[in-house]
């Protein structure tokens, strides 16, 4: 097996095609990781989550990583790492042409909305608080991939 960088533009194709990545943010000064749901548009990513522990920590520090991966077997396999800064869309004048771009992009993909919906309380309760659209801007980007040595 051979391990080799990806270059920028390999590293946007595997993000594109990709919905799920692993989300790396900081809570109460410990990492936080959480699997989210995203889509793609020039340098951003778009995701939508229930209010809770991770939008708390990004609102406190937007700096923030995601992970895509893509394995086919333990020797065969890509992954991504985006670096970037979290910008809540909010609800209001002055955000909407963001947050319905947001919903837009999402929208196109089934199940779009999970797992940002499912929280570990009452489904009652749940749906109660207000949804959260945000973007995570591609500040930084690399990958690597693992292909045979044959």
């Amino acid at each position: 097996m051979i391990v080799r960088q990806l270059d920028r533009e390999n590293c946007l194709n595997i993000v594109a095609k990709n919905r799920l990545g692993r989300l790396a943010c900081v809570s109460a000064g410990l990492p936080y990781i959480v699997p989210i749901h995203y889509a793609r548009s020039e340098d951003h990513l778009y995701a939508f989550s229930m209010p809770g522990r991770k939008i708390e920590a990004m609102r406190a520090d937007a700096g923030v990583a995601i992970l895509v991966e893509e394995i086919e077997t333990p020797q065969h396999w890509r992954t991504v790492m985006v670096r970037g800064r979290f910008e809540e869309l909010p609800d209001r004048i002055g955000f909407k042409r963001l947050r319905d771009q947001a919903w837009q992009l999402l929208s196109r993909h089934a199940a779009w909305w999970e797992p940002g919906a499912y929280k570990p309380v009452a489904p009652a309760l749940a749906f109660k608080s207000d949804q959260v659209f945000f973007r995570i801007s591609i500040d930084e980007i690399s990958g690597r991939e693992s292909i045979d040595d044959d």
